[in-house]
């Protein structure tokens, strides 16, 4: 599973600290079409910093969606506006289910006493 700013957490308590804070793993989507034939896809799995804006990483996902989405009949006209509005609204937010591909628990499921130690990678080098 490829995650797109993950370079910047390199533990597992690192990236226990970014969830705590409002970090969380999002994708958008965007949709094309071609007359008769509608295709609504999602972008690879964005891992965004608390604080951080997804609107810049929204953006190449929305424009396609906006010139290349609404030409297919009948699905192009409903399938745009839910692409454009969900990569506006931040995206789709896909935190719980990347922590458990990573057997990895919610800041707020650890148990005092069981988080990772500070120095343990959190992938396999």
């Amino acid at each position: 599973m490829k995650i797109v700013g993950m370079d910047v957490v390199k533990t597992q308590a690192e990236l226990q600290d970014e969830l705590s804070r409002g970090a969380k793993f999002v994708y958008f989507q965007y949709c094309i079409s071609i007359l008769v034939m509608t295709f609504r896809r999602p972008s690879d799995i964005y891992f965004v910093r608390a604080g951080e804006s997804t609107v810049g990483k929204s953006m190449p996902f929305t424009m396609i969606s906006v010139f290349l989405g609404w030409w297919g009949i009948p699905f192009g006209l409903i399938y745009t506006p839910m692409c454009i509005f969900t990569n506006l609204s931040g995206g789709k937010d896909v935190t719980a289910s990347v922590l458990s591909s990573m057997n990895i628990a919610p800041p707020a499921a650890a148990a005092p006493g069981l988080a990772p130690r500070s120095g343990t990678p959190l992938r396999p080098s």
